[in-house]
């Protein structure tokens, strides 16, 4: 897995994608900052984690589009499942790169937490918290991502598809307020993915939180093991 890890973290950065990804996260992250913290003159930075959930569901199709359907492209495929490392290696190497990723843009935040700090108190376990469920929402979005491009080789289709995926999950709540079957409103309530980040963004954050995000990353990526498994013996 090191060595699939390796070198999806150098592809990564010795193409525009990583540049591209953090400059973006960064600016909205920094406008958000400015918007509901600094402007607001304020050591809470909830406003801006709230924010963030609809920049990275733009942002994440961006950083999954290229992890497999490049391989199909390229027709390097083959030689990828036939490499004497396991199916698990090779998926979850490429996932942690991505994720790695996006690790290194939303540590950002803390920088801006650091600065407020020197004007005020900065309730820093909210901070965490807050940290902790955009990290999660990541990990689980970035797995669904991963899933997709793993079905297409053309990169821009993986990414539109991606994000139609990431903005259903965004609309369950929505879609669950649209139906009068009161059983279909508390499942899509409970599977709700903004719900629950939002819950900790203002300071709710419980166990159950983290089991969801941590139970899509694994099936997502197991999903993807197995869409190998089969077109390796295809």
């Amino acid at each position: 897995m090191g060595a699939i890890y390796r070198r999806e973290i150098g592809a990564y950065f010795t193409s525009s994608i990583a540049y591209i990804f953090l400059a973006v996260f960064w600016t909205f992250s920094g406008w958000f900052f400015y918007a509901a913290s600094l402007t607001a003159g304020t050591t809470d930075m909830s406003g801006m984690f709230q924010s963030l959930f609809l920049v990275i569901i733009f942002l994440i199709p961006i950083l999954t589009m290229r992890l497999f359907s490049e391989e199909k492209k390229q027709k390097t495929e083959q030689g990828l499942l036939t490499a004497p490392v396991s199916l698990g290696e090779i998926v979850f190497g490429k996932y942690f790169a991505a994720l790695t990723l996006y690790t290194i843009a939303i540590l950002m935040p803390f920088v801006y937490a650091m600065i407020m700090s020197s004007f005020g108190h900065v309730e820093w376990g909210i901070v965490f918290a807050n940290f902790l469920a955009l990290f999660l929402l990541g990990a689980a979005f970035i797995a669904v991502g991963t899933l997709i491009s793993a079905l297409t080789e053309n990169q821009i289709a993986a990414a539109v598809m991606s994000f139609v995926a990431l903005m259903a999950l965004y609309m369950l709540d929505l879609v669950g307020g649209l139906i009068n079957i009161v059983w279909v409103q508390n499942l899509l309530k409970s599977l709700s993915f903004y719900t629950k980040y939002y819950s900790v963004t203002v300071g709710l954050f419980n166990v159950s939180t983290v089991v969801f995000y941590l139970s899509v990353a694994f099936i997502f990526n197991y999903l993807t093991i197995r869409v190998f498994e089969r077109r390796r013996w295809s």
